[in-house]
């Protein structure tokens, strides 16, 4: 099942004079966060006052600079008894600062956040930026918070349709916003060559060696595994794999992964290079990205980055990754903008990794245009943000 996407305004709505409280657990890496920052941004530029309550993270200076405004608060605590104390202690500050819309990014805080807005009669919105599943009857019990604010924000229709088939109560109150991405930094242009330049010599590839990138943290689902069987399988002359990632104290995966390379013969041809602080300069350095991951993912951010930077990209056929990727038989393959491949079939990762580095420099090109305009249509972060604020100017005139 499908969500139809809310047809938004195409003005940013006014939010002078209103205030918009953001809670999640801390304003560290990840896509909640980043988000969190660029509808704070957004809500400024609106004449809006931007709060964020967090427990602190590695983020806030960012967002002061953006003109919000950080409210230390305990949001990271699970513990019932203390979340049950943080409601009041959130309620206070609601009223204190003349919060006019509460939105929730996590199940914790939103629990927080909901009997809060209760108290003080505040509308709340919630995000999902992830599809929760319901494992057992209390799990169920307590992702449902997401489905209970008076708008609901789903990251992409995979999601969406997880919610709606275990919170049908939800509907009406139901929009999908896909994630956006950067554009102004997500450019050819915007990249200097010394970038990339400083990012082949940093993980020892050659100038005239091609690259494929993972570019996602080390751990099973990911796909790893699935590109080392099909690099193996490929044993294609002067292209080097690289797994960017951070393994995030996974030492055992990490070393499987290793022994993997050595066993098949592909030491120096697939090579573990850490977390990259340069994504844009790596993708404009990839002349393919892969997405293979092996369970669903809530959205395809890696994949909607490449195709932003004209970099073709191979992604499994699973989760929300597909909504970002136009491939047959969706459209025709004149109008692709990547491959989309079945989750853990090395022999199709292969297959769909050898014809996307086969392609002439002309056809490239074209698929590069084509994926570009994809990304500006559907996945800006302009168009996030407005969509966004328009879920608060409707909560408001509720």
């Amino acid at each position: 099942m499908t969500l139809a996407p809310r047809a938004f305004a195409q003005t940013r709505p006014d939010l002078a004079g209103r205030t918009v409280l953001q809670v999640l657990p801390r304003l560290d890496a990840g896509g909640a966060e980043r988000t969190t920052l660029d509808v704070a941004a957004a809500i400024v530029q609106a004449g809006g006052r931007a709060l964020v309550a967090c427990a602190g993270g590695r983020l806030v200076s960012e967002l002061q600079v953006l003109g919000g405004v950080w409210l230390p608060f305990p949001a990271d605590v699970k513990n019932p008894l203390k979340m049950l104390m943080n409601v009041r202690k959130l309620a206070r500050l609601i009223a204190e600062e003349r919060v006019d819309v509460v939105h929730a990014r996590s199940r914790a805080p939103a629990w927080v956040a909901l009997g809060a807005a209760r108290i003080v009669e505040r509308p709340l919105v919630t995000t999902y930026h992830g599809a929760y599943g319901g494992s057992s009857a209390l799990k169920t019990r307590y992702n449902s918070v997401m489905a209970r604010g008076d708008a609901v924000i789903a990251n992409s229709h995979f999601t969406a349709a997880s919610i709606l088939k275990l919170y049908p109560f939800a509907k009406d109150r139901l929009t999908v916003i896909h994630r956006g991405a950067d554009l102004s930094a997500l450019s050819p242009g915007a990249v200097e060559p010394a970038r990339v330049t400083a990012l082949r010599d940093a993980w020892g590839v050659a100038p005239h060696e091609r690259i494929v990138l993972l570019a996602a943290r080390l751990t099973g689902w990911k796909g790893q595994r699935v590109l080392i069987e099909a690099a193996a399988k490929l044993r294609l002359e002067g292209v080097r794999y690289i797994l960017a990632g951070d393994p995030q104290g996974r030492d055992g995966y990490v070393k499987e992964l290793d022994r993997s390379i050595e066993a098949k013969g592909l030491k120096g041809i697939v090579t573990r290079v850490g977390h990259c602080t340069d994504m844009p300069a790596a993708l404009l350095a990839a002349s393919v990205v892969a997405v293979p991951s092996t369970e669903p993912e809530a959205f395809g951010r890696s994949a909607v980055e490449a195709q932003a930077m004209g970099t073709p990209v191979v992604v499994s056929d699973l989760g929300a990754v597909p909504e970002t990727v136009l491939a047959p038989p969706d459209v025709g393959a004149e109008a692709r903008t990547g491959w989309r491949v079945p989750a853990g079939d090395a022999d199709a990762l292969a297959e769909a990794l050898r014809t996307a580095l086969s392609l002439g420099a002309t056809a490239r090109d074209a698929l590069a245009r084509r994926a570009r305009a994809h990304v500006e249509r559907n996945f800006s972060l302009e168009g996030m943000t407005r969509a966004t604020l328009d879920v608060y100017a409707a909560v408001l005139g509720q």
